[in-house]
């Protein structure tokens, strides 16, 4: 009886100790899991807010401008703002994530694609910290077509106006601008103007 005893012993110790492996290896696997969708998460975070600063600066361009239709095309494409400025804020979510960026960085997307790719690595001072990448492109939503001018109605000889001074032509609306298939008429007097979310979407890319 004694003997089986004896014989059972170093089998015990043999499978409490591949419990207690098996725990540490469940352990560490969750773990890298963990960081890696925590180093995700902020790359996310990371390139949304580049797209989103960007999307702020084309819509403060454009209304920089608003009164002169001629000027609104690299606003309107999406294609006239700050590298620097968008990466500054794609920094700063990083860091609100407990990441920072790593490189190559914060990067504008292809020629073909207005946005930023972003790559970050983790500082909660994991042993084995995780880097992960994402992009944000910034698609317009709006189009300008200038309509064409109104025929001219005959001419007849202006009556001079009573002050013997000219009048002045008061300025119409600006028409041509469609935002998400929504007509928006720019009235210079009382502009009623679309907003950021009108103008451009935001989003991960694929």
């Amino acid at each position: 009886m004694r003997t089986d005893e004896g014989q059972a012993f170093p089998v015990y110790i043999a499978v409490v100790a591949g419990l207690l492996f098996l725990a540490f290896a469940y352990f560490a696997v969750g773990q890298a899991a963990s960081t890696r969708n925590s180093a995700q998460t902020a790359a996310d975070a990371a390139a949304l807010a580049a797209a989103q600063d960007a999307r702020e600066q084309l819509r403060e361009g454009w209304l920089g401008v608003i009164l002169d239709p001629d000027q609104w095309g690299g606003f309107l494409k999406g294609d006239t703002y700050v590298d620097a400025s968008a990466c500054d804020s794609a920094a700063d979510f990083a860091s609100r994530n407990g990441a920072e960026l790593a490189e190559p960085g914060c990067e504008p997307l292809s020629s073909e694609e207005n946005g930023f790719r972003v790559t970050v690595l983790t500082t909660g001072g994991e042993a084995n910290p995780a880097t992960a990448s994402a992009g944000a492109v910034i698609e317009p939503r709006c189009m300008f077509e200038k309509p064409e001018p109104p025929p001219e109605p005959p001419t007849a000889p202006p009556s001079p106006p009573p002050s013997g001074e000219p009048e002045e032509e008061e300025p119409g609306p600006i028409l041509g601008l469609t935002c998400g298939g929504e007509p928006w008429d720019i009235d210079p007097e009382d502009p009623h103007l679309p907003g950021a979310t009108d103008l451009f979407t935001v989003r991960l890319s694929e």
